[in-house]
C-alpha cells in the first residue's frame, strides 16, 4: 500500500532532511506534496531524482493526503495539525505545541512504537535532545529501572534552524579577521563560546524551556511520574553545527555494572557503543552528524554511588533527532496499518 504524504515546513532544515530521508528509506509514498510559507510557494525541491514543487497551506491544498510529517513551528502547527486531521490525514508533528497533550502519544520509535496505537490522528515527535537521552536510556529503564538522572547537554546551533548556522559562520570569520561579530539569533556570541541557556526563561524559573521539556518529555516517553523518576537538566549551546552532545548521570533501581549496561546498550536497535577512551575512542559531534543511530561511550561507575552510572550520548539532532524519528514512526503507522484517523478525532486534537 502507498500513501499520500505531506512535508510542512519542507524548506527548512528539519523539512529538508525530512525529504531526503523518505527517499533514503524508499517509504511507501506514491506522492509527495511539499508545503511551505507564501514566499516559497512554487520553488522546486530535488526528491528522489526529480523534483516537487512547494505549496502554499490552503484549505485546498491539503486536501486528499494521508499522512502529514509537519515540522513549521509551533503557530503553524496549532492551526494546521486540526485542520490537516479534520481533511482526513494522520499527522506526525515536529513541534512542542502538542508534545505534553495527554490524549497525544509521544513516541520514539526504538522505545515506546506501542504508543502509537492511541493515536487520535496527532502523534508528536519529541525534543531532539529528549531524542537521543531516551533511545540511550530506554533500554537501561526496562533493564534495571531509572529512579534518578542528571543530564547535562551541549546542543549544536542547527536545532535553532538555518539561520543560527550563517550566524556561526559568520561571527567565526568575524573573530578570526578581529572584526566585532553580529549577534541576532542567540543572545550571545555563540562562536568560540558556550552558552549556558538554550531557548528562553519564564517568568519566575530558573530553567529553561528547553530544559523543562527535556524533563517532562523524558518521564512521558518512559513512562513514568515525577515521583518516580527524578531528572535534572541543564542545556548549553555550543559552536558545532551539528549534533548533540550529552553528558548523562543515571541512577538504576536495581545494580548494574558498565559491563553490563554496555552490553545492553550493544544489544539495543539505534544504539551504537563506541567505548574505547584509552584508544581516543569516544562517540563525538562530527561522527554522530549524518547517522540514524545514537552513539554511547564513556560508561563508566559513579564513584560517589554505587546504583550510579555516567554516560556520554550524541546524536544527530537533525537526523534522528527530528526528521529520522518522524519517518520511522510514519513506518510504523503504515507497518500496523494505523493510517487512518479515528472518528471525531479531529474535534479532540483540536
Amino acid at each position: 500500500m502507498s500513501y499520500r504524504v505531506g512535508v510542512v515546513g519542507a524548506t527548512g532544515a528539519v523539512g529538508s532532511t525530512i525529504l531526503e530521508v523518505l527517499a533514503e528509506r524508499d517509504f511507501p509514498a506514491s506522492e509527495v506534496v511539499p508545503f511551505a510559507s507564501e514566499r516559497s510557494a512554487g520553488r522546486r525541491l530535488a526528491f528522489r531524482g526529480g523534483e516537487i514543487e512547494c505549496r502554499p497551506l490552503s484549505a485546498e491544498s491539503i486536501s486528499g493526503l494521508d499522512l502529514v510529517l509537519s515540522s513549521a513551528g509551533g503557530a503553524v502547527s496549532s492551526e494546521w495539525a486540526p485542520r490537516f486531521i479534520e481533511a482526513g490525514a494522520v499527522v506526525v508533528d515536529n513541534t512542542s505545541f502538542w508534545r505534553m497533550h495527554d490524549d497525544v502519544p509521544l513516541v520514539v520509535s526504538e522505545v515506546n512504537p506501542d504508543a502509537a496505537a492511541d493515536h487520535n490522528g496527532l502523534i508528536a515527535n519529541p525534543n531532539c535532545t529528549t531524542m537521543a537521552l531516551v533511545v540511550a536510556l530506554g533500554p537501561i529503564h526496562r533493564a534495571a529501572g531509572i529512579e534518578r538522572i542528571v543530564a547535562s547537554t551541549y546542543q549544536s546551533v542547527s536545532g535553532t534552524g538555518r539561520r543560527a548556522i550563517v550566524e556561526l559562520n559568520e561571527q567565526s570569520r568575524a573573530v578570526l579577521a578581529g572584526e566585532r561579530p553580529r549577534v541576532e539569533v542567540f543572545p550571545h556570541r555563540v562562536a568560540f563560546n558556550v552558552i549556558p541557556q538554550v531557548e528562553t526563561f519564564k517568568d519566575g524559573d530558573d530553567y529553561t524551556t528547553e530544559e523543562r521539556k527535556v524533563m517532562r518529555e523524558t518521564r512521558k516517553i518512559l513512562g513514568a511520574s515525577e515521583e518516580a523518576m527524578r531528572i535534572s537538566a541543564t542545556c548549553a549551546r555550543v559552536p558545532v553545527v551539528t549534533g548533540h552532545s550529552e553528558s548523562i548521570n543515571v541512577q538504576t533501581r536495581e545494580p548494574l555494572s558498565p559491563e553490563e549496561c554496555r552490553e545492553l546498550l550493544a544489544a539495543a536497535p539505534g544504539v551504537i557503543v563506541v567505548d574505547s577512551p584509552s584508544e581516543g575512542l569516544y562517540p563525538l559531534a562530527i561522527d554522530a552528524a549524518g547517522r540514524d543511530e545514537v552513539l554511547v561511550g564513556r560508561v563508566r561507575r559513579d564513584p560517589s554511588h554505587e546504583r550510579c552510572l555516567n554516560l556520554w550520548v550524541v546524536g544527530d539532532n537533525l537526523r534522528k533527532g527530528a526528521a529520522t524519528n518522524a519517518v520511522q514512526v510514519a513506518e510504523v503507522l503504515a507497518e500496523r496499518d494505523l493510517v487512518r484517523v479515528p472518528a471525531g478525532a479531529s474535534a479532540l486534537a483540536a
